[in-house]
């Protein structure tokens, strides 16, 4: 079984009625490629709180999805307030989410967390100010 292919998602800030929507679409081509059922829920899992982090937090961003042969690559880079302490960000728990996206049962501050559980690498590099970018590896086999 030989693919390489890249889906790219636009995801606009502050629209809860799309969240989901690019990570929903990436789970199904997941699943026309026939791939373990347990490596796509890791996926869609870390998708789903990757898109919901940019429409809580920033302006805007997208994913961008790789898939090959070996691993599923996923870059997720948003423009808004950036993170000013990742370590901080990574405790469960903690959020900067405004009392109106906790309203709406998002900012449990479990984004983090949730993606770093389900991937097998998590890069995240952010600057203030300026935005966000996360780098998430899930491996094949």
């Amino acid at each position: 079984m030989f693919f390489n292919m890249q889906l790219t998602y636009e995801i606009a800030g502050g629209d809860f009625g799309k969240a989901g929507y690019a990570s929903s679409e990436i789970k199904k081509v997941l699943k026309k490629l026939n791939l373990d059922l347990r490596i796509i829920k890791k996926i869609a899992v870390a998708l789903y709180e990757a898109e919901v982090n940019i429409v809580a937090h920033a302006y805007r961003g997208s994913l961008t999805v790789e898939i090959d042969t070996v691993k599923i690559s996923v870059k997720a880079q948003d423009e808004g307030p950036g993170i000013a302490d990742i370590d901080q960000a990574m405790t469960e728990g903690f959020s900067t989410a405004s009392a109106q996206v906790r309203e709406m049962g998002f900012g449990a501050g479990m984004g983090l967390p949730n993606i770093k559980k389900n991937a097998d690498e998590l890069n995240i590099s952010s600057e203030v100010g300026k935005g966000t970018e996360l780098e998430i590896i899930t491996y094949l086999k």
